[in-house]
């Protein structure tokens, strides 16, 4: 067969239809360049936010800017309070903050109570603000023992913004939570402590914490339901007539020994309480109305309590000290030394010298 490459047409004809090879892989390449960009962009797209979240940090710097308040509330772990940040947007994540704190060791002393924090700070930064004792907007309200319950209401609306109009709407509250003993009176039964307050602390809910706290107490001093109100009202009288716990154990004696002999227990802080007056002494004209309250007449106990008493005047109620004691006096208000005796005749000397003690005021 004849080798048809060797003929110049042959040749000419086969060149012709080889395609150029250089030109179309160039193309190609360009397609192929041009897919892989666009398929990068694309994905870049839907996985960029992906990757900058997973490489962004989750907390802040610095000190934050303006002013939030935050509730930290009784019983919030460090992840609690840590979400509870995160929502008022002070931290960017409750992790940085349980980070934070896990590296403060004083952060387990974190109290309950409203915080002035700022928005966006660094984790570390709200730890410390958290730690920081002028940050708290907490009012500690301190309620002294043996008021009554309109003084209570007075100490509370000085101490608090609270009205006090608020506060006596709230004592007709049923929510207020007294006990069946109290008769729906709170006198005797808002206990004298000292409590904090927050900012948005409505009346009722101040007034709320001091009758659970007189509950908790009676309770844990094992007060059997049927003997509440006595004890109160003992204790409310223990309260107003001494001062020191020794002493209150001896009056708690006298209140019991003349109530055992059917007599009566002749306090003038009894009058004071129904007669409105607040010195220590009282008139005849006082000693002899007519009152549940007035011991000169009645036999027996008052009709209710006359102050709120604290946790010394319950023990003594509960732990009288023994002695055959039926009479007492403060012979001396300033030094509170109060005199006890069995003998009518040596309470009368006793009575006396108050009396000087009186005198010597007037001059």
């Amino acid at each position: 067969m004849m080798d048809l490459t060797d003929l110049p047409g042959a040749v000419e004809a086969s060149q012709r239809r080889r395609p150029p090879r250089r030109g179309r892989t160039v193309l190609v390449l360009t397609v192929a360049l041009a897919v892989a960009v666009l398929g990068a962009v694309l994905a870049w797209s839907t996985l960029g936010p992906v990757v900058a979240r997973l490489t962004a940090s989750d907390d802040y710097d610095g000190t934050g800017t303006g002013t939030v308040d935050v509730r930290i509330v009784q019983g919030d772990t460090g992840r609690a309070i840590g979400e509870r940040l995160q929502e008022a947007d002070v931290v960017k994540s409750a992790a940085a903050f349980v980070r934070a704190a896990a590296e403060e060791p004083r952060s387990s002393g974190i109290q309950p109570g409203t915080y002035r924090l700022r928005h966006q700070m660094s984790a570390a930064s709200a730890v410390a603000l958290l730690l920081d004792p002028g940050s708290r907007q907490t009012t500690r309200l301190t309620v002294p023992e043996g008021l009554t319950v309109a003084q209570v209401l007075d100490v509370v609306s000085k101490q608090t913004p609270i009205p006090r109009e608020e506060l006596e709407a709230a004592l007709q509250d049923p929510a207020l939570g007294l006990p069946p003993a109290a008769n729906g009176q709170a006198e005797g039964f808002l206990f004298p402590s000292t409590y904090e307050v927050e900012p948005d602390s409505t009346g009722l809910e101040v007034l709320q914490k001091m009758v659970q706290q007189s509950t908790a107490v009676l309770a844990q001093l094992q007060v059997p339901p049927e003997r509440v109100r006595e004890v109160v009202i003992r204790a409310s009288l223990v309260e107003k007539e001494a001062r020191s716990p020794e002493d209150m154990a001896r009056v708690a004696t006298v209140l019991e020994n003349r109530l055992a002999r059917g007599m009566r227990l002749e306090l003038d802080s009894t009058v004071n309480y129904a007669s409105g007056g607040e010195k220590i002494t009282t008139t005849q004209e006082q000693r002899d109305s007519d009152s549940p309250y007035n011991t000169y007449k009645i036999t027996g106990l008052p009709a209710g309590p006359i102050a709120n008493p604290g946790e010394a005047a319950l023990r003594a109620v509960l732990q009288p000290e023994p002695g055959p004691w039926l009479f007492f006096v403060t012979v001396n208000p300033d030094t509170g030394e109060t005199r006890f005796t069995d003998s009518y005749d040596e309470h009368l000397r006793n009575v006396e010298e108050f009396r000087r003690w009186l005198r010597a005021q007037e001059s």
